[in-house]
């Protein structure tokens, strides 16, 4: 529970003040529209479905020309994603916050990716605040001082409120010693605090005429967003629109598209990258309000929308001066290296190869990369230093250890078909994985890759990122022994791998197979079977559990590869 009693008093509440036009419907209404994005990973340029700073200052400017009752807000994750943004440390989407005219941010997991230090940097430099009510300090055991529990911005003669909340998960998906100062409390019951608060009258501009959650929590939805009687789910957002007096919630964080409502609360979520607009539509008329959930996808309009040419040019200046790196031909891929987390249920083309080439460079027998640390693939073709730091935009060095063979396979457990954080990569193993299993359950066997199974009490040589030790994804590799940061960065291996080689070839994921059932049929013999799955009748005895492969029958269920 929060501890309320004295840390209100230390709080200092930033009231913006915003003059505008007021805008009036043909009855005297007042419509105020608020326009959120979220996880933009500093999404800077133009590419594929990104419609980059410049188009998206362009859109925001065309909205507000339609509405100057406009407020643009962010829901976090802004800056650490794309080499532009990472090799100046966000200087360019700062640029970009300023001339979208966002007033206030959500402080989100990703925010603390180089240190709480640039925080406060970052508020400067876009001139706008950072609100976090559930964010604390463990040596002071009050709310930290960086950001503030909540914003009053005044347009068109109404009040609107903005409490910031940013999820428990951020204790676990970001770098652990970058958060080890902190507390993330339960995102609902600092709403409660701040609602109460806000409705008590306790601000000196009085009652609110609407109060929203700016939150860096996850929500999800069928259908994208189009259709807003679908209901919003997640735990965290069931739980935080629960809360009595709150006229919207502005998500963020799991990349969804969301326009609907979750205990009748409307809420929004912009997917990601700047691809889109959440959009929360107040309607004040008489006493009433009215808010609208929906979302601008600016991606499916993107050829419609005129570039601001301040932001272009800003842009181009920072593409100039870091062209030199981030063009650089490293090399070429043969092949698309593909890498989606959530699409299926084990290793990627592009995760295989990161963790043959850590554990290379460790010397170890075993790689393990989380999923969430490789943030897209490798097209076909040129691998510039850019594509590289989009690849791997965190700056993790690799971790060598010691790990007993049940922590290896509890860990590889964790790290397939895991629907939270979806799934991670391997190397050096042979995993046989049926994916009709329960969670936690779908190892049918581990062997090291020459095919020698892994020995439950015997230690094998790994190499991991320094973000998943100990408990990063929440993976648990706590039980290991010798334990070694080499404080080589990952990316710089990778960069290595590829300029030794000078290409580097798709190859298909051999790591994890994925096995099905088998019917033995009348004549069917165990070494038939096997040769006709791509393995031997030994590797078929095994994963069956056969005691003797020479004894199998009729109607009999095998577990074989899927062909």
């Amino acid at each position: 529970m929060f501890r309320n009693k004295g840390f209100l008093s230390v709080v200092l509440v930033l009231m913006l003040v915003m003059s505008s036009v007021v805008s009036f419907g043909a009855d005297g209404d007042v419509t105020i529209d608020v326009y959120s994005f979220n996880d933009f990973h500093g999404s800077l340029a133009e590419s594929g479905k990104n419609v980059g700073m410049a188009k998206l200052v362009g859109a925001v400017n065309a909205l507000r020309a339609e509405n100057p009752n406009t407020i643009i807000v962010s829901a976090g994750d802004n800056y650490q994603g794309s080499a532009m943004s990472n090799l100046s440390y966000g200087e360019p989407v700062s640029d970009m916050m300023k001339m979208l005219g966002v007033s206030v941010s959500a402080v989100g997991n990703h925010e603390f990716d180089w240190g709480v230090d640039r925080i406060p940097t970052w508020a400067a430099d876009a001139d706008l605040t950072f609100v976090a009510s559930n964010i604390y300090d463990i040596g002071t055991s009050e709310p930290v001082t960086w950001a503030t529990p909540y914003v009053i911005q005044e347009i068109a003669g109404k009040k609107i409120a903005f409490i910031g909340l940013t999820t428990i998960e951020t204790a676990y998906k970001t770098k652990a010693e970058n958060v080890a100062t902190l507390e993330f409390k339960d995102p609902a019951e600092a709403a409660k605090i701040w609602v109460d608060y806000l409705l008590a009258g306790n601000d000196a501009a009085g009652v609110p005429d609407a109060i929203i959650a700016l939150t860096h929590t996850p929500a999800s939805q069928d259908g994208y967003g189009a259709d807003p009687t679908l209901p919003v789910t997640g735990e965290e957002m069931m739980a935080i629109t629960a809360v009595e007096g709150l006229d919207g919630v502005v998500a963020a964080h799991n990349h969804a598209t969301v326009a609907g409502y979750a205990n009748d609360v409307p809420v929004v979520e912009a997917y990601y990258n700047g691809r889109a607009l959440g959009h929360l539509t107040l309607v004040f008329s008489d006493d009433e309000l009215t808010v609208t959930p929906s979302v601008d996808e600016l991606y499916k309009r993107s050829e419609e929308i005129t570039p601001d040419p301040d932001a272009m040019a800003a842009y181009d200046k920072w593409n100039e001066t870091l062209a030199p790196t981030l063009n650089e031909v490293l090399g070429q891929a043969v092949g698309e290296m593909t890498h989606d987390r959530y699409d299926g249920v084990s290793t990627t083309v592009l995760g295989q190869w990161v963790c043959e080439v850590m554990a290379e460079d460790a010397g170890v027998q075993i790689g393990i990369q989380n999923g969430g640390g490789l943030r897209r693939s490798i097209p076909s073709g040129d691998i510039t230093y850019g594509i590289m730091y989009e690849v791997m935009p965190f700056d993790n060095t690799l971790v060598t250890m010691k790990l007993k063979g049940s922590d290896l396979l509890k860990n590889i457990e964790h790290g397939i078909g895991n629907e939270d954080v979806g799934n991670a990569s391997f190397s050096g193993l042979q995993v046989a994985i049926d994916s009709d299993k329960p969670f936690g359950e779908r190892v049918l066997s581990l062997s090291l890759a020459d095919g020698t199974p892994i020995d439950m009490d015997a230690y094998y040589t790994v190499v991991i990122n320094d973000f998943m030790y100990p408990s990063g994804d929440n993976f648990d590799f706590s039980n290991a022994i010798d334990v070694t940061n080499t404080f080589v960065p990952i990316r710089d291996a990778l960069v290595d791998a590829v300029k030794a080689g000078g290409s580097v070839n798709a190859k298909p994921v051999t790591a994890v197979v994925e096995y099905d059932t088998y019917n033995v049929a009348s004549g069917d013999v165990l070494w038939k079977i096997a040769k006709a799955h791509g393995v031997t009748y030994q590797q078929l005895a095994a994963i069956n559990g056969l005691s003797n492969p020479n004894m199998i029958h009729v109607g009999q269920m095998l577990m074989v590869p899927e062909k």
